[in-house]
């Protein structure tokens, strides 16, 4: 161990959890740092990314015109770090992978939340499909461009496995056929998807993390917005038992005037109990597996997990979001105007590419795609830029070049 490293290695990890020390490195190996793990310096990599920066104007479900206190991707990211490594801490995983999953996970996510991927993904259904996990990957395997030595941040086998959460059977084959530099011959990200294998317990975790985030933070923000109550909430069974004892322990805040404090302790109780949960479940799961390595542990059904009780009240919640406030006329007004904002500018762009920023217009002239750009060059450079915008840059960009204003963004 280099001199001064050994002060910031967590101490006590459990055998199933991902050692930095043990990591599988990266695809260009790099010297180790002398007072970080490679963990750490991934997450210091994704901090300091100009995609992570653009999360703070990248939207969940209000857009970023529609209010300053609404959750953002860059929040959400930090919420659900923040859920991560609690868990992590408790079940005795490496916290910091987690941290660096979880900052990372939604970097490839495009303008205008899921209706921005959804019009992105029709607009590149001839040309190899867009799914935001595999953006993401994308993003910090080869689209920063920070190093002189190399495309993308250059991370950990660990780190870029948990952020590519899903991937289809084709795009598995593809990231095969182009991945190189791990001298264990184990294969990369996208084997596990090819041999129907688990990730390590620090991406399992990071996947039910954002579940509990962003359930949590839609119900604060639908009620900020107006366009869901507490009253309307009473019918969901997860949250309204916690909103019942927060009013059997303060009974102030049935006041009127408390109703923003119900909200938020009501939803701090949920998240707890939702917390205290998925450490009792997995650590049943890990036990009843008896798992006691890595490689035991993605050959086992998921075990980072709810309890059934739970699992079924969750999807509870989730459908109740689903109905009342995704699908919220209002809600759904605005979404139809961002795909015709992120439609319009695909056509603009592949029409006249030069219109893009100098290095995404250059890459749109290559005579060929590489192989794990699954599509030709010029749809997917005009894909990859178009997913880097954000909300109020797309419609910026929209004005610019239609002279309409289908989204009011301050210009």
């Amino acid at each position: 161990m280099l001199p001064g490293l050994s002060a910031v290695v967590q101490t006590g990890l459990a055998p199933y959890a991902c050692d930095p020390l043990q990591t599988r490195g990266r695809r260009l190996q790099e010297p180790l740092a002398t007072t970080r793990t490679d963990f750490q310096r991934d997450r210091d990599r994704i901090v300091h990314s100009t995609a992570f920066r653009r999360l703070v104007y990248k939207t969940q479900v209000f857009l970023n015109h529609e209010g300053d206190l609404f959750r953002t991707r860059l929040t959400h990211s930090l919420e659900v770090a923040q859920l991560g490594r609690s868990i992590a801490r408790s079940l005795r995983l490496s916290e910091d992978l987690v941290e660096a999953i979880a900052l990372a996970h939604d970097l490839g996510h495009t303008p205008f939340g899921h209706a921005g991927q959804d019009a992105l993904n029709e607009c590149m259904a001839d040309y190899g499909g867009f799914e935001h996990n595999l953006q993401s990957l994308r993003v910090v395997d080869r689209l920063e461009e920070r190093y002189p030595q190399f495309d993308g941040l250059n991370l950990t086998f660990e780190t870029r496995e948990g952020i590519l959460k899903h991937c289809s059977a084709h795009n598995a084959r593809l990231l095969e056929a182009a991945e190189h530099g791990y001298a264990d011959g184990q294969g990369g990200v996208g084997q596990r998807f090819l041999q129907h294998r688990r990730p390590s317990l620090e991406a399992q975790l990071c996947n039910l993390a954002d579940e509990i985030a962003y359930n949590a933070h839609d119900i604060d923000d639908g009620i900020r917005s107006g366009l869901i109550t507490l009253e309307q909430l009473q019918v969901v069974p997860l949250f309204n038992q916690y909103c019942e004892q927060a009013l059997a322990a303060h009974a102030h805040l049935r006041q009127p005037a408390q109703a923003r404090r119900l909200m938020y302790e009501s939803i701090r109780l949920m998240l707890s109990e939702q917390v205290f949960d998925v450490i009792a479940a997995t650590r049943c799961a890990i036990e009843y597996a008896q798992v006691q390595s890595i490689a035991e542990v993605r050959q086992c059904a998921p075990l980072v997990l709810f309890s059934a009780e739970m699992r079924q009240r969750s999807a509870q919640l989730k459908q109740f979001l689903f109905a009342q406030l995704y699908r919220h006329p209002n809600v759904v007004q605005t979404m139809a105007q961002a795909k015709q904002v992120v439609r319009e500018l695909f056509v603009l762009y592949c029409d006249a590419p030069q219109e893009m920023q100098a290095g995404f217009a250059l890459r749109s002239q290559q005579a060929q795609a590489s192989t794990w750009d699954a599509g030709p060059a010029l749809q997917r450079s005009v894909a990859d830029y178009i997913a880097g915008m954000t909300d109020r840059f797309a419609s910026r960009e929209h004005h610019r070049l239609t002279g309409q204003r289908l989204l009011p963004v301050a210009f």
